[in-house]
């Protein structure tokens, strides 16, 4: 199946979105859960919530030690030849991102380390902030 040029194009822009949703949520979620460590926000410590945490960042982080580019990145790519646009192989959406914000490029080894570190981080959360399951109250008989 074929489609116009500018269908390929919004398909790889809301993978973009998807992408950096995803990206917001490992880094703000780290943020929230130091933050609602301190402020003693129960939310914080819901099991449900930190395993989706640490299983999303843990992916991108076996990813970077794997040498692997992530799949909504190969994606984004494909679609944007398919919409005539150039896609740059030889950058990670993360990479890219750093590049917008502060206008440096840095080796892949550097990325590497931001995500083994950020595991590390969210790791070190779940010692210290550790999840709890919701105790369910009983309802007494009188």
């Amino acid at each position: 199946m074929t489609f116009h040029p500018n269908t390929y194009a919004i398909l790889a822009d809301l993978i973009v979105g998807f992408h950096f949703l995803y990206v917001m949520f490992v880094v703000v979620g780290l943020m929230l859960i130091v933050l609602g460590g301190i402020l003693g926000w129960s939310w914080v410590r819901n099991i449900t919530f930190r395993i989706v945490h640490l299983v999303s960042i843990g992916i991108v982080a076996a990813q970077a030690l794997a040498d692997v580019m992530c799949p909504l990145t190969i994606w984004e790519y494909q679609l944007r030849e398919k919409a005539g646009q150039t896609a740059n192989w030889d950058i990670s959406f993360v990479g890219r991102l750093f590049r917008l914000i502060i206008f440096f490029d840095f080796p892949s080894w550097f990325f590497t380390m931001i995500h083994v570190g950020f595991f590390s981080i969210v790791l070190i959360s779940l010692v210290f902030i550790p999840p709890r399951r919701r105790v369910r109250k009983r309802m007494e008989s009188i």
